[in-house]
């Protein structure tokens, strides 16, 4: 077929059968009062046939916007860093006291079945998930002489802290990214909660409350300090939390900064994570 023919062709002709039928299969279930989303209903009826066909194509097969693709594969360069750290820390000789070994066991092995999932929701729409990549925990430098040796448990337990904290910010910085696509983002959610459980329980292990304070890095080092900027945020939703009833009764600023996770933008993670790249 030349391509001055195709172009005399009506458009839903050119359209490969198959999908052609699929499409019309949708549109006649639509039709016949099945489920489908106020956005997509809107579009087919403005009766245009570009806007009708791709509002029936995301309807049909998910299809996943770019954006949630470029969230699916931060995230899981996020958690082959937790996985490589912990399975590494697992593996060292001497490193990890003998009481907490069960329990960094058990965190190492939710980091690699995240790696696992996120990998198998990134294949399934179509994309290949990245590689992972070489990490230096020393961060360059910054922690000179860290190797997972014997005698540095403090400096592991305090990485695992930042990494956790990291975590949990991360997630919910990403999550309106995610809003369109329900399968993405109540995986993003699930991983959300169990990365703040792993991040109470490290920093309980530290000795420390098992949620942030103000913007404190509490005793971890400078350069870690991104990871809590923005944490002193006194402002939810638009209201301001000490104008609301009981605020000075229940802990004042320090409390109300405590009860909130602050996001973090991909670009502010970056810059906490490229550290840790070799």
């Amino acid at each position: 077929m030349t391509t001055s023919s195709l172009n005399a062709m009506p458009l839903v002709e050119t359209i490969d059968p198959d999908i052609r039928e699929t499409l019309a299969q949708r549109e006649a279930e639509i039709a016949d009062g099945a489920s489908v989303s106020t956005r997509t209903a809107a579009l087919l009826a403005l009766g245009s046939i570009p806007i009708a066909l791709g509002a029936l194509a995301r309807d049909v097969y998910g299809q996943a916007p770019s954006d949630v693709l470029d969230v699916l594969q931060f995230a899981l360069l996020l958690e082959h860093l937790e996985a490589d750290f912990y399975n590494r820390g697992i593996a060292a000789s001497g490193l990890i006291d003998a009481a907490d070994r069960t329990m960094f066991t058990v965190i190492a092995g939710h980091e690699t079945v995240h790696v696992q999932a996120l990998q198998t929701l990134i294949s399934q729409k179509g994309a290949s998930p990245i590689a992972k990549p070489a990490f230096d925990f020393t961060a360059k430098g910054a922690l000179a002489g860290f190797n997972f040796g014997a005698g540095q448990y403090e400096t592991f337990k305090a990485l695992a802290m930042a990494f956790e904290d990291t975590g949990v910010r991360a997630y919910k910085g990403q999550a309106s990214r995610l809003i369109n696509d329900k399968a993405a983002l109540g995986a993003a959610l699930s991983i959300h909660s169990v990365e703040a459980r792993h991040a109470a329980q490290v920093r309980r292990l530290r000795g420390k409350k098992g949620w942030i304070t103000g913007n404190s890095r509490e005793d971890l080092p400078a350069f870690t300090q991104g990871i809590y900027d923005g944490e002193d945020n006194a402002t939810q939703g638009g209201a301001m939390l000490s104008t609301l009833p009981g605020f000075s009764a229940n802990g004042g600023l320090v409390a109300a900064t405590e009860a909130f996770d602050e996001p973090l933008t991909k670009s502010q993670v970056t810059a906490i994570v490229t550290p840790f790249l070799a």
